[in-house]
């Protein structure tokens, strides 16, 4: 457990199955990828009755590298539910585009962890920030380690993916 200023709790080990009722998360799920399978999962299974994710779109993907061959939103939207009720089928799975770092989980009233990698945990605490401002209740803050200390090769990404589809393309082209 890490303490990142006086009032902001970052639970570093991953609660129990079933910790929470509802919890959120958020992020492009471009190419679905072992990465987003262990990320939903891990969020899937801390849940106890539903899972709110938001799927970047429009603005959210601008500063994107290889922006213009990212996945369509309803493709996205749509691995995504599928992986989570393959995990866990009596979950509701609320899938929605946003448009901002905010999506649901600053106007969801009934939400009680967001889960984040570790660096999205900004992102995190900025939530709890909003949720304040709009007399909600803070959010447990949960992180998801995506790539094993023992790891040398990096985390998986999207970007990655959509590099070597855009270099494969050239190829072809060339």
């Amino acid at each position: 457990m890490a303490i990142l200023d006086e009032s902001v709790v970052v639970n570093s080990k991953i609660s129990p199955p079933n910790s929470y009722g509802a919890v959120v998360l958020g992020g492009t799920f471009d190419r679905l990828h072992d990465g987003h399978r262990l990320f939903l999962r891990s969020s899937a299974e801390m849940a106890r009755d539903r899972i709110v994710v938001g799927v970047c779109d429009g603005p959210m993907l601008t500063n994107k590298q290889f922006s213009d061959i990212i996945e369509p939103i309803e493709e996205r939207m749509h691995n995504v539910e599928i992986y989570i009720k393959s995990i866990k089928p009596e979950l509701v799975v609320q899938v929605e585009p946003i448009i901002d770092p905010y999506g649901p989980s600053i106007v969801d009233e009934n939400l009680d962890a967001i889960v984040v990698s570790k660096e999205t945990v900004p992102g995190g605490i900025s939530v709890n920030r909003k949720r304040t401002d709009r007399g909600l209740s803070q959010l447990k803050i949960e992180v998801v380690d995506l790539v094993s200390e023992e790891s040398s090769q990096g985390k998986l990404s999207s970007t990655t993916l959509r590099k070597l589809e855009a270099e494969k393309a050239k190829k072809q082209q060339g």
